[in-house]
């Protein structure tokens, strides 16, 4: 599972995939991750540079762009499942909507309702009625969850992530407590689950719900 071998220098997986391509090497490696866009999502070049695209992959990619889907959809989630999950549902929207008269072929209307009616959720209704600095937060989690490589980060990382990001829209900074009553907002919300501490900043956070679902929420905000 590539995914899991990630490490901020990406040591691990450069030597993993730079053994095969030395002189007399008699070794393949064959890795797996549901990203479909890991390379360029999280991969540095050095690493990236010794992969080579599987089959699947390209025929996944070939699928999905025949039917006018893969570009609208990898802009929302690059997990393949959910790839093919939503053309699942568009197709069978289209042959619903053709019982009754001549069969029609799956367009983008059917792909944008697979998609509306898959991202519709009390939770994704929660991220986009959320105060812009709850809002913030979440995409501070991105950002640290990013950067990290890893699906948890303390409060306090994720405290220096909305600081900068902040910074960058030129917006004022919350304070300690304020961004720990964010904190028990979106974890009451049940989008984050929290784990207790002593030291309220050490407070360890994970997202309740994917990340493609609040990068689908937020990307209008």
């Amino acid at each position: 599972q590539l995914d899991l071998l990630w490490t901020r220098k990406q040591n691990v997986m450069y030597n993993l995939f730079d053994w095969p391509t030395q002189k007399h090497s008699k070794l393949i490696i064959l890795a797996i991750a549901n990203t479909m866009d890991l390379p360029e999502r999280i991969m540095m070049n050095r690493v990236a540079s010794r992969l080579v695209c599987p089959s699947s992959f390209v025929a996944i990619e070939i699928l999905l762009q025949t039917c006018h889907v893969y570009f609208q959809v990898a802009a929302l989630s690059g997990d393949a499942r959910r790839c093919l999950d939503i053309c699942r549902r568009a197709t069978e929207i289209c042959e619903f909507a053709s019982q009754k008269k001549t069969p029609d072929i799956v367009r983008m209307a059917h792909i944008t309702e697979a998609i509306d009616e898959m991202f519709s959720s009390p939770y994704i209704n929660a991220i986009r009625n959320a105060s812009l600095h709850e809002q913030i937060f979440l995409k501070a989690i991105l950002a640290e969850f990013r950067r990290a490589g890893v699906e948890e980060a303390t409060v306090q990382e994720v405290y220096h992530q909305h600081i900068a990001l902040c910074r960058i829209e030129g917006m004022r900074s919350p304070t300690v407590s304020e961004v720990m009553a964010i904190c028990s907002r979106l974890g009451a919300c049940r989008l984050l689950l929290v784990e207790p501490s002593n030291k309220y900043l050490h407070m360890r956070v994970r997202l309740n719900i994917s990340q493609d679902d609040v990068m689908y929420a937020l990307r209008d905000e």
